[in-house]
């Protein structure tokens, strides 16, 4: 899922300065399983910057409300009874929602609440890793399932670095797996090192940025 956290309220508040209504927006989706853009944060938002504006001597009015995703149309229809009521929105989705919310409303200032920081997978209560880079070009089919690109602090693709400590951990952060000790151990348990020995050429990165934005085109799913 896509994870982020808030961004620094003192951040927000720097937005906020001159404006007297505000609707604060969440997410009920992936912003809401890192525990950073769901109902409850939204709810637990929305005081905090009327207190902090009241102590800066700009009162501000506050409304607000969780949308299902803020990526898709037609839930971002239901803010539109709200959107003339209010002159900024400030959005607690990764950042295609808050650009979702800002296109249909392009009349209003909208505001990112968070900082999206990746592709990532909830490993225990309170504690998400990244797993996915989006890089276009998915070689977990080579790797057992296991991405170097996002796992490994170096992108590596031909097996681990000269720094990789005896205990698997990385050189980089001593308390983070080493992706390709993992990848080796999981091709060992299958019987397949041999797989590991093909050397893989460097990253086509062209497919991650080529043309512009990335845009994926299924024909069979168009009107």
């Amino acid at each position: 899922m896509i994870i982020g956290e808030w961004k620094p309220i003192s951040e927000i508040i720097a937005k906020l300065l001159g404006y007297k209504k505000l609707l604060v927006v969440g997410c009920a989706t992936c912003m809401a399983e890192c525990a950073a853009g769901g109902e409850k944060e939204v709810e637990t938002l929305a005081p905090l910057l009327k207190m902090a504006m009241q102590k800066n001597g700009q009162p501000i009015d506050i409304i607000t409300k969780t949308l299902e995703r803020q990526c898709e149309e037609e839930f971002i229809e239901e803010l539109t009874p709200m959107a003339p009521k209010v002159e900024v929105i400030i959005s607690i989705a990764c950042g295609i929602g808050v650009q979702a919310v800002a296109e249909r409303f392009p009349e209003i200032e909208v505001y990112p609440g968070v900082n999206t920081t990746s592709l990532a997978v909830r490993e225990e209560p309170g504690l998400w890793a990244a797993r996915c880079e989006a890089c276009g070009d998915c070689i977990l089919s080579e790797t057992f399932g296991l991405c170097p690109i996002a796992r490994c602090a170096k992108g590596l693709l031909n097996g681990p670095c000269g720094g990789t400590r005896k205990d698997g951990k990385c050189e980089v952060n001593e308390e983070v797996d080493c992706v390709w000790d993992l990848i080796v151990e999981r091709a060992r348990a299958r019987g397949r090192l041999k797989d590991l020995l093909k050397i893989r050429k460097a990253k086509e990165w062209s497919n991650s940025r080529h043309g512009g934005p990335k845009r994926m085109l299924r024909e069979d799913l168009r009107v």
